[in-house]
């Protein structure tokens, strides 16, 4: 979700009184002398200041992507920035209308296709194009889906392939998956999806069934850390190909935990990964040789890295290592904020820590807690000048994805 300086430049003359000749003596007054002119208050301007006002060169106009987001966010209210901020979800089964209150009212920017959509392409087209009907024509919706292949492919049907597991696409050489994945992406684009959330970037490390969230459904590629960032790349790459953002997860890995964080708060402590390790290593290989245009944050807690918080809401870790050590500019959205492993935060500020630690657009699998964290957004920024800056430039980064994806204009 710039200021600007203007720079004053005041000019002083020198007045000089009591001059004296070279022999010391003061020169006599002419007698046709005016009288002195006693001071007034009228400012004296430098005769140089017109010429220097003249001359003076205009700062260029940002016209990149996050120039024109700038100015985008700089002219919406407080409520059009917090609505960038969240991705509700709509429900395969349910009537795109029961969102057309949140995006035309409420200003919400995302939409998340969740459930199983088994209607084809045509099917999901029918409702993005609905959705899309009830935003702005400037600034229009990120549509996102879990499209990742074999148990995670939320859109199939008449013009969706079924697409291999994670492990059975790490078995492909990266040219030919990348091929795959421009084929598969051209199909979401088809459908008016305009971001995949995959690949899962997680490695998993000791016995693969006890791994509930990536090993047991085979949603990693089944690879070394190098493997795994070899064929996140080609995946990403190939999304770009067809014209779709990619999202790589789960920052920084869930392949050392036992719990799913969907479902349950037990075994998500990761007791291994650290920042200096092979694990992390992958996903830093990804985001800056291919560039993603989301990075989707765990909701596990890391104790070599922040014990203290989950991963999406670690500033050490948002901001601190992806942003600052990784370099990182790209939008951070979070794994769903309804899941289980977070039901402990009262829904109205499972947005504001999300914020706050440097996140940027919350995803949410629950409808019922889109108003709530919507209201926990803007009630935090209307009292906190501090997180509203956070906030608005969490808006920008979003709307800078939006330019470049030609959603905005």
């Amino acid at each position: 979700m710039a200021l600007c300086a203007a720079l004053a430049v005041t000019m002083a003359g020198c007045a000089q009184a009591g001059q004296t000749t070279a022999d010391g003596n003061k020169p006599a007054q002419s007698a046709t002398q005016s009288p002195r002119q006693e001071p007034t208050n009228q400012p004296q301007s430098s005769p140089n200041r017109d010429d220097h006002e003249a001359n003076a060169v205009p700062e260029p106009r940002d016209d990149s992507p996050a120039g024109k987001a700038k100015r985008a966010v700089a002219a919406m209210s407080l409520e059009e920035r917090i609505g960038q901020l969240i991705m509700a979800p709509l429900f395969a089964g349910s009537a795109p209308s029961v969102l057309q209150d949140l995006i035309a009212n409420r200003h919400v920017g995302s939409v998340l296709l969740i459930g199983n959509w088994n209607g084809g392409v045509a099917s999901v087209r029918a409702a993005t194009d609905a959705l899309q009907s009830y935003a702005p024509d400037g600034n229009r919706l990120l549509i996102t889906a879990d499209q990742e292949g074999g148990l995670v492919q939320h859109l199939q049907g008449p013009g969706f392939d079924a697409m291999p597991s994670a492990v059975g696409q790490g078995l492909m050489d990266a040219a030919t998956l990348r091929s795959s994945a421009a084929a598969w992406g051209a199909q979401l684009a088809q459908a008016g999806v305009n971001v995949d959330l995959a690949p899962v970037v997680d490695t998993v490390v000791g016995d693969r069934a006890a791994n509930a969230p990536i090993g047991a459904l085979d949603r990693d590629f089944g690879l070394d850390a190098n493997g795994n960032a070899d064929h996140a790349i080609a995946f990403v790459q190939g999304m770009r190909d067809a014209g779709v953002a990619a999202s790589i997860k789960h920052y920084p890995g869930l392949g050392a935990v036992s719990g799913n964080t969907d479902f349950t708060a037990d075994g998500i402590v990761d007791a291994t990964t650290a920042l200096n390790g092979p694990e992390i290593g992958a996903f830093t290989r990804v985001i800056r040789e291919a560039r993603p245009a989301m990075v989707m944050m765990s909701l596990a807690t890391y104790q070599h890295i922040d014990a203290e918080h989950p991963a999406a809401f670690s500033p050490t870790i948002i901001d601190g290592y992806l942003r600052g050590t990784t370099g990182y500019e790209g939008v951070v959205t979070s794994d769903s904020l309804s899941a289980t492993a977070v039901s402990g935060v009262p829904a109205d500020q499972l947005g504001v820590r999300f914020v706050e630690a440097g996140g940027d657009l919350a995803c949410i699998g629950d409808l019922t807690y889109v108003q709530p964290i919507l209201d926990g957004l803007l009630t935090r920024a209307r009292a906190d000048a501090a997180f509203a800056a956070k906030a608005t430039r969490a808006a920008e980064r979003v709307m800078t994805l939006k330019y470049e994806t030609g959603l905005a204009a």
